[in-house]
């Protein structure tokens, strides 16, 4: 193996680079390897910087004299437009699979449907009026950039941490193709998404942590009693329910 490849800064690039352009729409480096699963410590960084960008534009409409749950409404479509609605699609399809079929097999082909049923309209509309009224909250008392740092990085964490601890259902898709990652990475992404938890939120992150764990052990439990593991539509869904957790409990801690 050239020295290159383990030049340990080199790799962190490439890591970073491969969650990047894994679970953003933002421009990066072509012609770099992708490391999959390996890159999967570097999930809460690309939380932390769509977290950021979110912020700013939310930030953005305060400034111009726009009415706080009307900057909610704005920062938050900035986040699913940077990350594609990559995780809202998986909380649709997964939802509607697990919900809507009587069978492991009828599950897995209705989470594989792109189209959307009632289960998934739900779960988004549920979820996306949480956020915004946990964000309109925090957008009032101007807490909205620590709320959105931490709690978009601590929700990219649990993706890394069930791919690990749980088979693949499918044994194809976006999940299946990035890897396993390892006990290591696993760990690692728990680290830097407690972190960077930490440096925004202060002591909120006792109570922010133990949230968005519970809430990712109810989904990795429901998930593999009715399909017997994680597929990409899961590990989305378990953002989206995450942070959607962890935003409400932000809101509820931060003054």
């Amino acid at each position: 193996m050239r020295p290159r490849d383990t030049d340990p800064a080199r790799l962190a690039t490439q890591d970073l680079v491969s969650a990047f352009g894994l679970l953003t729409r933002l421009p990066v480096p072509q012609g770099w390897p992708m490391r999959g699963a390996a890159s999967a410590w570097a999930w809460p960084i690309v939380g932390l910087v769509v977290g950021l960008i979110s912020a700013t534009t939310g930030s953005v409409a305060l400034a111009s004299g726009m009415p706080a749950g009307v900057a909610a409404a704005i920062a938050l479509a900035t986040a699913a437009i940077v990350t594609g609605g990559l995780h809202e699609d998986g909380l649709a399809d997964t939802t509607d699979g697990l919900f809507g079929g009587w069978t492991r097999e009828r599950r897995l082909e209705i989470m594989k449907d792109s189209s959307i049923g009632s289960y998934g309209t739900l779960a988004l509309v549920f979820t996306a009026l949480a956020r915004w009224s946990a964000l309109t909250a925090l957008m009032a008392t101007g807490h909205h950039w620590q709320a959105l740092a931490a709690c978009a990085a601590l929700s990219r964490a649990p993706m890394a941490v069930l791919m690990a601890t749980l088979p693949n259902a499918r044994g194809s898709g976006l999940s299946a193709s990035t890897g396993v990652p390892s006990a290591s990475v696993a760990l690692a992404a728990i680290g830097v998404a407690s972190f960077i938890a930490l440096i925004t939120t202060g002591a909120a992150t006792l109570a922010l942590l133990p949230v968005a764990a519970l809430t990712a052990l109810a989904v990795a439990l429901i998930a593999k009693s009715r399909i017997g593991g994680q597929t990409g539509d899961i590990l989305g869904a378990t953002q989206q329910l995450t942070e959607t957790a962890a935003l409400v409990t932000a809101a509820a801690l931060l003054p």
